[in-house]
Parts: structure tokens; sequence; C-alpha cells
């Protein structure tokens, strides 16, 4: 499967839910739900349903004000059913060290998450590749 989708976004205190502007895993999934949706529309047509997560791994800490990159991928297609395998990498981290404003941009970004999952287009759904 050739089909990528890559989002972007920045963490925001709106995201912080820990201590120390640590940001919840669940918005790393958050993320992906976003990718698989973008994925399904580009092969089906459609929004599909994410049914379930296979495995999920957090490698990485997530704070306020880092740039994360989600990616995602079609791993296989079957009737109805859609495999996924998503990555989550920082790619941009603040320095408040230095001033409020300045920030970095990773040489080498960090996986901070990966995960797989299956998602389900319904066949009356489905309306690309006929």
């Amino acid at each position: 499967m050739a089909t990528k989708s890559i989002i972007r976004v920045r963490m925001s205190m709106h995201d912080a839910h820990y201590g120390g502007n640590l940001v919840d895993g669940a918005k790393m999934l958050n993320l992906f739900g976003d990718v698989a949706t973008e994925l399904l529309i580009i092969n089906d047509g459609d929004e599909g349903l994410f049914c379930a997560y296979d495995n999920v791994e957090f490698l990485a800490p997530v704070y306020a004000g880092d740039f994360i990159e989600a990616e995602g991928e079609i791993t296989s297609v079957g009737n109805s059913s859609r495999k996924m395998k998503f990555e989550a990498r920082k790619v941009i981290v603040p320095r408040t060290d230095i001033s409020a404003s300045a920030a970095d941009v990773l040489e080498e970004p960090i996986v901070v998450c990966r995960a797989t999952g299956t998602c389900v287009v319904p066949k009356q759904c489905q309306r690309k590749n006929k």
C-alpha cells in the first residue's frame, strides 16, 4: 500500500494533562484517529469507523509546546476492514531555557508513539475501487 497520511500539530497548554506540562498519551491516539480518517477517505471515499487498536507503544514523553508529526499507512485491505500502522514523532521542541518563544527543530525526530489498528468501511459506504 502506497497511500500515507501525515499531519503535524503543536501540543498546547490545553493538551497538557499532567504536572510538568506532560501531554496525555491519548492525544497521540486522537491524532492517529485523524490520520486513519484521512486514509479511509482517500482509499474509500468514506470516513469509516475505527474498530480497534491491536498494539500501542508509548515510547517518549510529549510536552506542551512540542510539535508532533503523526503518520499512518494502510498495510492491508480486506472486504471491509483496513489494517493500518501509525507513528508519532516529536519534530520541534520549545527552548524556554533560552526564552519564552525559543524552539529547536530536532535533527532527528524522536518517536513518541507507535500503534497498529483496524478500521472498517461498510461495503455500502465504499465509493472507490468498486
